[in-house]
């Protein structure tokens, strides 16, 4: 009868412990995922933003990204290699050309070729009204890569794929 007892205390203890540490501890691939969505969210601006907000997204958003990223792109005059401070700069002009910005990411396929590397192959959204009132709608298959540095994960490399048109 006691062991019977143990076993109805010590299977839903057991079940809690795993709950939690799914809970607590998420797996690498949603960290990694977390990285877009903060990404996502630090880009886009409403009309209401304010300026201390500006400011905020402007600062964050060179935290997800490794002291030196690569962009690779179609053009030539936007590849190169850039420090987060000159993201941050960028992010914040170009944020300033629009008075409504949506980024959005999808389909994200996420494979860890080594330890603390994550490549992930994905589609991304860009729409938005400009300062002008033109409407913008601008969409994009990227690859990305992030590294794992004093357990962040940070983007490092950013290319975008040339999709051929028919």
């Amino acid at each position: 009868m006691v062991k019977i007892k143990y076993i109805f205390i010590g299977v839903p203890i057991v079940i809690i412990g795993i709950l939690a540490v799914v809970i607590f501890f998420p797996s690498e691939e949603k960290r990694v995922k977390k990285q877009f969505n903060r990404l996502s969210e630090w880009v886009s601006k409403s009309p209401e933003e304010n300026a201390f907000t500006l400011l905020q997204k402007m600062k964050n958003i060179g935290t997800l990204f490794d002291e030196q990223c690569e962009l690779k792109a179609p053009s030539q005059s936007l590849s190169g290699n850039y420090t987060r401070e000159e993201i941050s700069t960028y992010a914040g002009s170009a944020r300033s050309h629009f008075s409504q910005l949506d980024l959005k990411f999808y389909d994200l396929h996420i494979i860890f070729p080594e330890k603390e590397v994550a490549k992930i192959t994905l589609t991304g959204r860009l729409t938005g009204k400009s300062t002008a009132g033109e409407q913008m709608d601008e969409t994009r298959e990227l690859e990305c890569i992030l590294k794992k540095i004093e357990k962040k994960w940070l983007f490092s490399t950013i290319e975008i794929v040339e999709v051929l048109k028919k």
